[in-house]
């Protein structure tokens, strides 16, 4: 150990050293993750689970949690899954000083046969191994991570709720742990991955409210709008508290005038053809907007859609064009005036999917058309239903639900 400057009485792990001299550590080069080293360590008292209706999203955790650090002198620890508890941390370390603070959502299922299942797990890994390479925390293999979220899961399967549109929330999580104030990289990393029993978001049918702002922004070209950091969403809390105190549920962020986010989901919308088919329309992926899993795969199957899958609640003689291109509150506002704006609807790994029933901008609401006394509309109901049979397993589409075993 070598002894910082300034006798705060703090110290530098040797093998960081020469990362302070440079500056700019280089890429890590020893060992990964080592699955054969698993230790398991079982909590000894059970928490009771509470219902469904009396979850609040991400204020219960289940039993266990999985934990593994990374050192320069070592690489990869063991992985351990052990009791839910505190994690011990230096006051220097680089996560509170620096937001080196990545994370990921994910959702467990109960299968029909009673296994849990895992939606799209692949894309969730890829997007941390992005995010960290984003911020510069060390990498890791993003399949032997998987395996070990597996089984997290397979050991506190009993904390997956049975009920229809409720499941159990995931949360991997990686922090720059380097002890030292210096601005720099961290060299030193914790992941840890902890399970939450989630009911439903919000209530569909009704649908969502939101505030259009563009006085603050969420993102913005050239930023990390692209990447899931911690860093991302603080400041939208500022907003989001000043569109609750005005009757609105979340923010849709607009940038000059063009839509991106709608809080922190995806969204889009709904407009009819002249020929009667219907335009799908979403933000690009260009940096300011989050790809989001939900988001890919909702293109996929509406572009499957009277071809290699016929959706619920849709003839397929009814074409349905996707496009990835801007959406802007002038376009919004002139669709929903010649009523040519059909629906309009958000889905991320939370809600899925669910519609918008009005927008406020620029002191007015803009009423999106009710459907049979509430919003979920033909495309989202569709999107809704199919999503979920195949996160649940009832309905199998190109290996999107993944099995863990028990």
């Amino acid at each position: 150990m070598v002894e910082k400057a300034g006798g705060s009485g703090a110290s530098v792990p040797s093998g960081d050293v020469q990362a302070l001299k440079n500056g700019v550590p280089s890429q890590p080069t020893l060992s990964d993750i080592d699955l054969s080293k698993l230790k398991v360590t079982l909590a000894k008292e059970l928490k009771d689970i509470p219902k469904p209706d009396d979850l609040v999203f991400g204020e219960t955790m289940s039993d266990h949690m999985l934990v593994l650090e990374y050192t320069p002198e070592a690489g990869w620890s063991a992985p351990e899954i052990k009791p839910y508890g505190p994690l011990s941390l230096d006051p220097s370390a680089s996560c509170f000083h620096y937001c080196t603070n990545i994370f990921e959502g994910m959702k467990a299922y109960l299968g029909p046969d009673g296994t849990p299942r895992l939606f799209r797990p692949e894309l969730n890994m890829a997007r941390l191994l992005n995010s960290s390479e984003r911020v510069a925390l060390p990498r890791f293999s993003p399949t032997a991570l998987l395996e070990l979220i597996k089984k997290l899961i397979a050991i506190d399967a009993r904390w997956i709720p049975r009920e229809p549109g409720c499941s159990l929330y995931i949360r991997p999580t990686m922090i720059g742990t380097l002890p030292s104030l210096a601005v720099m990289a961290s060299t030193r990393a914790t992941i840890f991955v902890i399970l939450s029993p989630a009911g439903k978001m919000f209530k569909v049918p009704a649908g969502i409210s939101l505030l259009a702002i563009n006085d603050h922004v969420r993102a913005w070209p050239g930023g990390t709008g692209a990447h899931k950091l911690g860093l991302n969403y603080t400041p939208g809390f500022k907003p989001q508290r000043a569109a609750l105190e005005k009757g609105y549920q979340q923010i849709l962020w607009v940038l000059g005038d063009n839509i991106t986010e709608a809080g922190g989901m995806n969204v889009a919308i709904v407009l009819k053809r002249p020929d009667g088919d219907m335009d799908i329309v979403t933000p690009p992926l260009d940096g300011t907007i989050l790809p989001g899993i939900t988001r890919a795969s909702v293109l996929e199957l509406l572009a499957a859609h009277g071809n290699e899958t016929s959706l619920p609640y849709l003839s397929n003689k009814t074409r349905l064009h996707t496009h990835e291109r801007v959406v802007t509150m002038s376009e919004l506002e002139r669709t929903w005036q010649d009523g040519t704006l059909l629906e309009a609807f958000s889905f991320g790994t939370a809600v899925v999917v669910t519609p918008i029933a009005r927008i406020g901008w620029k002191g007015k609401d803009i009423e999106l058309p009710p459907y049979a006394g509430n919003h979920l509309g033909p495309v989202a109901r569709a999107l809704l239903e199919r999503l979920v049979d195949i996160q649940e397993g009832r309905v199998e589409w190109k290996g999107w639900s993944v099995p863990c075993e028990t």
